[in-house]
């Protein structure tokens, strides 16, 4: 398989580069400096099935990088690894659809457990991200919804069948439909569509 690394920073992508060899000692791996650089890559190696990107990188801001990306290969998936931890832009980052985001301060145990996950189809979301966003949905009969509901309500607004989630939560699907029934009780909804846009109006998803 080819992935792409993008990072300004070489001595990062270098290193990133190693523990990438170390896990998929067969890949091959593609660099870039700048968003410019990692179109410029993709448009010349459509087989790419994966790519890592810092947010902070020149030539564009980073909604503009990954939208356009995206826009080249939408099938391809984006990762994120970036020193950026503020939760209003891993939020929004997460909602152009990338399917992961690893702070950079991360610890090689959870980046290799996170990258296993990535590179076998599943997604990877901060814990912290996912708490702090659960503890900030204020329902009106003073419910809070638990982490992996949260989780839950996620996939959901992505459009995810239960099946899907399953697999991205790697449970089965009756503890996926336990999860979609407790959430929708605590947000007094009645089904997952009605969820969803409750969920948008909060500004959590």
């Amino acid at each position: 398989m080819k992935i792409l690394i993008a990072d300004d920073h070489a001595l990062y992508r270098d290193g990133l580069r190693l523990n990438l060899n170390n896990l998929l000692p067969q890949a091959q791996i593609l660099d870039a400096a700048s968003f410019g650089q990692a179109i410029d890559v993709l448009k010349n190696n459509k087989d790419i099935e994966l790519i890592l990107l810092d947010l902070d990188m020149p030539e564009m801001s980073w909604e503009d990088g990954i939208k356009n990306i995206k826009e080249l290969m939408p099938d391809l998936r984006i990762g994120v690894i970036s020193a950026l931890e503020d939760a209003h832009i891993i939020k929004k980052a997460l909602n152009l659809g990338v399917c992961c985001y690893l702070p950079k301060n991360i610890n090689t145990k959870v980046l290799n457990s996170a990258l296993c996950l990535v590179l076998n189809g599943g997604t990877y979301y901060p814990p912290a991200l996912i708490n702090q966003a659960a503890d900030n949905m204020n329902l009106a009969n003073g419910k809070k919804l638990t982490a992996r509901q949260f989780e839950v309500l996620r996939y959901l607004a992505q459009g995810l069948s239960n099946k899907q989630i399953a697999y991205q939560m790697s449970v089965s699907e009756a503890t996926v439909k336990l999860h979609i029934n407790a959430l929708l009780r605590a947000m007094g909804a009645t089904n997952r569509t009605q969820a969803v846009i409750k969920a948008q109006k909060m500004g959590v998803i």
